[in-house]
């Protein structure tokens, strides 16, 4: 054989391989294109560095020769609708997956179960951070080349759910995506969805063959529902966006400190809380003055907006952030942020990422509305998850410090954190003040007068207020030290420089 003879089984090959990539469907790649959309090899090749990608099963096709030519599964079934290997990623390894919508509606053949099985089994085994685009119909049920009675013993499932707290997971969801690759989606850690998506647990046909009526594919999991109960992590724009944001946190994740960076004095926190200490104000613009520029990822904005959650980096340092936000019923801890909390600090913690909390909260929510919602499970959930912490945790009172919500907010305690500090307006106590001061002095204001009781109501806060100062707390060695705003980042940074060693 010579470079300008190669050998017939060779051409074999270089064909056969012609025959999986998009250049060989232009017709169905024009139709996808005209759509917005990017096909599933034009999405790898986005994310992953130049000829990095090694694919696995890319000659598979589809179990349907019983019933269709081979030659036409070679054409019309490419890799068996799921496209897959190992790659780098700014030069850090990692495996990727993509099911094909152009091949059967990205529907789980028989053999591209076995594909994701195996690189699946290999992510954990080389432990290789893994995005999954997972948009597709669920399981294809025109396989009919394997004898199957239920293809229950399918084993991507159960492999892909075991690699929790292994390798980071991203699914990442545009258009349809139900059934079995809506679960691919929702057992990942986190899932980044192009407002097109839709994501459910069955689509059309299954809802119409379990005799629920028929509905429309649009109508089943669309983005600003599964935006609103905290199914989706991040939406964004489109595919290209998708693309950008998991590599973004594939970088934070498996680069814990950029080179060279550090922090520095932000003047403008010394302003950035209202002068009315009682004012609602946005807690994101705060966030992303304390972090690096341009590292901020807020996740779950539309869930439980009175906890917000994002990543970021601080003097080059991968963090996760939790913060109150006072806009929405004042900043308390409703059960829903309570389980946005916990599956934060749980994901913080499976991901090795140091936790910075910026506390601004009355306590968790209360009365028989908030009962009803289960608030003793999930607060409970979110006291365990801070205090099972192990990466290192770093508290920050910016305004108010109250209660059991508080402590949450802290790990369980204002000394769990490696570092507790406050800023000069903050105030710490066991419940709202004004709150405690009518709680303790009932009796005493039912014998009052009417037109006396809101004064000394007022003037009895006013006194408690000074003994909650947090220069008070600090004095009494509740908490480490109040601050400088503007010294805020330099503080954390040095912290964690500090837990980590380096």
């Amino acid at each position: 054989m010579t470079d300008d003879a190669p050998a017939e089984g060779l051409l074999e090959v270089l064909a056969r391989r012609h025959l999986t990539t998009d250049a060989a469907r232009p017709e169905k790649v024009d139709r996808w294109h005209a759509r917005g959309r990017r096909t599933a090899r034009e999405n790898i090749a986005d994310l992953v560095d130049a000829g990095s990608f090694v694919e696995y099963g890319r000659f598979v096709t589809a179990a349907q020769e019983a019933r269709r030519e081979l030659a036409e599964l070679v054409v019309e079934a490419p890799a068996d609708g799921i496209v897959g290997g190992t790659a780098t990623v700014g030069g850090l390894p990692c495996a990727v997956l993509s099911y094909d919508y152009l091949v059967m509606a990205g529907t789980q053949g028989m053999r591209g179960h076995r594909k994701s099985d195996r690189l699946i089994e290999l992510a954990g085994r080389l432990r290789l951070p893994t995005v999954f685009f997972t948009e597709g119909g669920g399981g294809r049920p025109g396989d009919v080349d394997l004898p199957l009675v239920s293809a229950l013993d399918v084993g991507s499932f159960a492999l892909w759910g075991e690699l929790e707290g292994v390798v980071p997971r991203i699914a990442v969801v545009s258009g349809r995506c139900f059934a079995g690759n809506a679960v691919i989606a929702g057992c990942a850690d986190l899932r980044i969805a192009t407002p097109d998506a839709n994501l459910g647990m069955a689509g059309p046909a299954m809802i119409a063959g379990g005799g629920l009526g028929h509905v429309a594919a649009e109508e089943i999991g669309p983005v600003e529902d599964q935006s609103a109960n905290g199914v989706l992590d991040v939406v964004v724009e489109d595919e290209a966006q998708a693309v950008a944001t998991a590599r973004y946190v594939l970088e934070l994740v498996q680069v814990p400190v950029l080179p060279g960076a550090t922090a520095a004095l932000r003047p403008a926190l010394r302003d950035a809380l209202p002068d009315n200490d009682r004012e609602a104000f946005d807690v994101r613009p705060v966030i992303e003055e304390l972090a690096d520029d341009d590292t901020v990822l807020f996740l779950r904005e539309a869930y439980a907006p009175e906890l917000v959650t994002a990543f970021a980096r601080i003097g080059g340092r991968a963090v996760g952030i939790v913060a109150n936000d006072s806009r929405h019923i004042g900043g308390a801890i409703t059960a829903d942020a309570s389980t946005k909390a916990a599956d934060f600090l749980g994901l913080c913690e499976r991901w090795g990422l140091p936790v910075v909390s910026l506390v601004d909260t009355p306590g968790f929510m209360v009365g028989p509305e908030a009962e009803r919602t289960g608030l003793v499970r999930e607060s409970a959930r979110m006291v365990n998850a801070g205090a099972r912490l192990t990466v290192p945790l770093v508290g920050v009172v910016l305004r108010r410090g109250y209660g059991l919500g508080a402590q949450a907010m802290l790990g369980g305690s204002t000394h769990r954190p490696l570092l507790t500090i406050a800023w000069p307006g903050a105030h710490l106590g066991p419940m709202g003040l004004e709150g405690a001061v009518r709680l303790s002095m009932a009796r005493d204001l039912e014998d009052m007068p009417e037109d006396e009781r809101e004064a000394a109501v007022a003037d009895h806060t006013a006194r408690l207020r000074e003994h909650a100062k947090a220069l008070n707390a600090a004095r009494v060695f509740e908490i480490d030290d109040v601050v400088d705003p503007a010294e805020t980042p330099v503080l954390v940074a040095a912290t964690l420089r500090a837990a980590a060693g380096s």
